[in-house]
């Protein structure tokens, strides 16, 4: 069956990559989302490249449907390997658009719900498979707005949030053999962007757009995470892919080294250190 890998909120964008990049590792891809339609398509993305799909249908703003979402995991699995954290509530131009956070409209605080909270739920159910196994990788999406204004108060409560969580988990999960990072991808070239005349893009992003990492290469990097000698020392951190890429010799699917933004999102310098002794 291969690791088996459940991607949350996989139905486009970074989690559709990621998806289909542990589909090309041979593994079983569980991916969830709350389009029927939407999940067929990622369902034959997996198969086309050598995977095996198991696609729910889940509201992960609903604990009842999270939790039938995972008991058919368990059923059809028979474990779980990784958890990739990707849903998120992302009123996307209402979170761009200019102005202070109560000018712009309260459904943004959603991403606490729908993001911080369900990364918390979704971990909750996946744990105790994976600490019965002694081995596993929770890994959810964050981003530099953890640390820097990135689209207000509410984009930075949520990603601030999953940081400080994922590393309280990672103490909790460290004496089962049991990872828990969060995972910073860079600015990513999704189906989306790539579907769009360049024209339509500001100049500033056309002129970074090379940089931009496919959302696939985060798949990469928790793959080759998940089988890296060093992943306890690693657990509990937040974690930039594009260094993690670097450090693990991980590249994009075009040959490039995606780039860092610590310095230009005014990231501190975070040591490689462990949780705790017992992960030494």
């Amino acid at each position: 069956m291969g690791i088996v890998t459940a991607v949350t909120g996989a139905t486009r964008g970074l989690g559709r990559g990621i998806a289909r990049e542990f589909a090309s590792k041979g593994a079983t891809v569980v991916v969830t989302g709350r389009n029927e339609a939407d999940l067929a398509q990622v369902a034959g993305e997996i198969e086309q490249r050598g995977g095996t799909p198991i696609n729910i249908a889940c509201d992960h703003s609903d604990d009842e449907s999270v939790a039938s979402a995972f008991a058919r995991i368990k059923a059809e699995a028979g474990g779980i390997d990784i958890l990739v954290n990707n849903a998120a509530a992302v009123h996307a131009m209402d979170l761009i658009a200019p102005g202070p956070f109560w000018e712009k409209p309260l459904h943004l605080v959603d991403m606490i719900d729908v993001g911080l909270r369900s990364n918390y739920v979704a971990a909750w159910h996946a744990a105790p498979v994976m600490a019965a196994a002694g081995k596993g990788l929770i890994a959810s999406i964050s981003f530099y707005g953890a640390v820097s204004y990135f689209h207000g108060a509410a984009y930075g409560a949520a990603k601030a949030g999953t940081d400080k969580m994922m590393a309280d988990m990672a103490v909790d999960l460290a004496p089962h053999g049991v990872a828990a990072i969060s995972y910073w991808p860079g600015f990513i070239l999704t189906d989306a962007v790539r579907a769009m005349p360049l024209e339509m893009l500001p100049p500033d992003m056309r002129e970074d757009l090379p940089n931009w990492e496919t959302p696939e290469f985060t798949g990469r990097v928790l793959h080759a995470l998940y089988s890296a000698p060093d992943l306890m020392s690693l657990s509990g951190q937040a974690l930039i892919g594009a260094e993690l890429g670097q450090r693990l010799g991980v590249k994009d699917t075009d040959g490039k080294q995606p780039i860092s933004y610590r310095e230009a999102m005014g990231a501190p310098h975070m040591p490689f250190t462990p949780v705790s002794g017992e992960q030494a």
